[in-house]
């Protein structure tokens, strides 16, 4: 095979691999836009990411929490305030910082949240039924080089 056909297999590769990312992507959201909706009736899909990432980093404060998602402060904080309104999230005083508050789920938000999320975890569980292990874990170690720019 000559270099510029590889290079044409390849392209044609990357490229059938793109139209499944923007097929898992288009299925995400919908997973998503669903569970935001059970965690809590008109939540937007914005609002659950923010949860989520509060969740996932257990306690984190709010500038933190906008540099890791990438928003608006000012959106951010109307966000906070509604997870707030909704018990799903708490402040706390910032023991390093006294002039900002950490960020935590409270009970209430992680049960919902656990609660929203088993429809898609048993629908995950049974599509992967058949698959070996080993081949979930090469999945999962591509994707992380792949989001992280590392070679696998």
């Amino acid at each position: 095979m000559s270099t510029t056909e590889t290079r044409e297999a390849r392209t044609d590769a990357v490229r059938a691999l793109e139209a499944q990312f923007s097929e898992l992507i288009n299925h995400f959201r919908r997973i998503i836009t669903e569970n935001a909706h059970r965690v809590s009736p008109g939540m937007l899909p914005g609002a659950y990411k923010v949860f989520t990432t509060i969740v996932r980093r257990e306690s984190v404060t709010q500038s933190a929490l906008a540099e890791d998602l990438l928003v608006d402060k000012g959106q951010l904080s109307r966000t906070v305030r509604e997870l707030e309104t909704l018990g799903l999230i708490e402040r706390s005083p910032d023991p390093r910082d006294g002039r900002s508050s950490l960020l935590s789920p409270t009970p209430l938000g992680l049960e919902r949240l656990h609660a929203a999320r088993l429809p898609q975890e048993d629908l995950l569980l049974r599509n992967l039924e058949e698959w070996p292990e080993e081949e979930i874990r090469s999945l999962t170690r591509l994707l992380h080089a792949l989001t992280t720019g590392a070679r696998p």
